[in-house]
C-alpha cells in the first residue's frame, strides 16, 4: 500500500486542478487548430501543468531514495522550459539545448560510465523528442504514460525498489488526466506535459537498468508504440529530404485518422497495443535470454507487418502520395 498511496494522492490531486481550472474557464493556455492538427476549435493545454501538480503533491509521501534528485531538477527544468513554450512558441535550437541538458544532467546523476554517456544523452534527448512528436490524438500520450509507467512501477514493487512510489505517482496522475483526454478530449497535454514524461520514461527506464531492476530492453519494449512509430517517420522524413522539424501529419496513428479511423477506434486499438507490450515485458523479462529474444524479434514482425497495413491502407486512399 505504500506503494500505491503516492500513485492515489497524484490521481486526486491532478482531478482536482482539472476540474477546478476547467469549470473556471480562465487563464488557460490554448492549442488552436490549423491545417497540421487533428483536432478542431480550440484546446486548453493544462493537463501537463495539472499532472505536475498532482505530482508534486505526491512528493511529500516520498524521501530522497524515492526520487532521485539529478532527474527530479532536470525534469523539473524541462517542465518551466516546456511550459514557457505552450505559453508563447520558442525557437528550436533553444528547446533543443535543454533537452541536451537535462539529458546530460540525468546521465550524469546515474553515473555512467563515460563510454555509455554520450549515447544515452542522445537517446534519452531523442526520447524527450519523441513522446512530443506522438501526443498529437486524444488518448494517446496520456494512455502510453498510464500504461508505460503502470508497467515500470509494477516491476520495481516486485523487486521492491525505492523508485516504485514514484512510478506509481506518475501513473496515477496520467490516469486522472484520461479521464479529461479521452475523446473528444476536454484538455490536451501540452508540451509542459509531453517533454518531462518523455524525459521521465527515458530516465527511470535508464535508472531501473542500471539498478538491475529490469533488462536493457525492458524499457524499450514497453515504450515501443511511441519509439517505433516516431523513429520510422523519423526516417522516412529524413530520405526524403524533409525538414524533421517542421509539423506534419505522417505518423502512423496520424495517416489512421486521416485514412478514416476514428479517434476512440484509434484509441482503443493504441491502448490495446500499448498494454501488449507492457504486458510481454513483465513476463519476459524473467524468462530465458532465448525466450527474451523469441519475444522482441514477434515484435519487430508485428510492427513490420502494421506498418505494412498502414502503408496500403494509406496509398489506397491516397494514390498519388508515397
Amino acid at each position: 500500500m505504500s506503494f500505491v498511496l503516492p500513485g492515489l494522492v497524484a490521481a486526486a490531486a491532478t482531478l482536482a486542478i482539472l476540474f477546478l481550472w476547467l469549470r473556471r474557464g480562465e487563464g488557460m493556455p490554448l492549442d488552436h487548430a490549423n491545417s497540421r492538427s487533428l483536432h478542431v476549435g480550440a484546446v486548453p493545454r493544462i493537463g501537463g501543468i495539472a499532472m505536475a501538480g498532482g505530482i508534486a503533491a505526491a512528493l511529500p509521501l516520498l524521501s530522497f531514495r524515492h526520487v532521485p534528485v539529478p532527474i527530479l531538477v532536470a525534469a523539473s527544468g524541462l517542465f518551466v522550459l516546456s511550459l514557457a513554450d505552450d505559453l508563447r512558441p520558442l525557437p528550436v535550437v533553444p528547446r533543443l539545448l535543454g533537452h541536451l541538458l537535462a539529458a546530460g544532467v540525468a546521465v550524469w546523476g546515474l553515473g555512467m560510465p563515460l563510454a555509455m554517456a554520450l549515447p544515452a544523452v542522445l537517446a534519452l534527448a531523442w526520447m524527450t523528442n519523441l513522446y512530443n512528436f506522438m501526443d498529437g490524438a486524444d488518448g494517446l500520450a496520456g494512455g502510453m504514460t498510464a500504461i508505460g509507467f503502470a508497467a515500470y512501477a509494477m516491476a520495481a514493487a516486485s523487486a521492491a525498489s525505492p523508485i516504485a512510489p514514484i512510478l506509481f505517482a506518475i501513473c496515477g496522475a496520467a490516469a486522472a488526466f484520461l479521464a479529461f483526454n479521452f475523446p473528444p478530449a476536454k484538455v490536451f497535454m501540452g508540451d509542459a506535459g509531453a517533454i518531462p514524461l518523455g524525459f521521465l520514461a527515458g530516465a527511470l527506464g535508464l535508472l531501473g537498468w542500471q539498478d538491475g531492476i529490469w533488462p536493457a530492453w525492458f524499457p524499450v519494449l514497453v515504450f515501443s508504440p511511441f519509439i517505433v512509430d516516431a523513429t520510422v517517420t523519423l526516417w522516412r522524413r529524413l530520405l526524403k529530404g524533409e525538414k524533421i522539424w517542421q509539423a506534419h501529419r505522417e505518423h502512423g496513428y496520424q495517416r489512421l485518422i486521416l485514412t478514416g479511423w476514428s479517434r476512440r477506434r484509434l484509441v482503443w486499438v493504441a491502448w490495446g497495443l500499448m498494454a501488449a507490450t507492457a504486458l510481454t515485458a513483465l513476463v519476459a523479462r524473467n524468462v530465458s535470454s532465448t525466450l527474451q529474444v523469441g519475444a522482441l524479434l514477434l515484435w519487430v514482425a508485428i510492427y513490420t507487418g502494421a506498418w505494412k497495413v498502414i502503408d496500403k491502407r494509406a496509398t489506397h486512399r491516397n494514390p498519388d502520395r508515397t
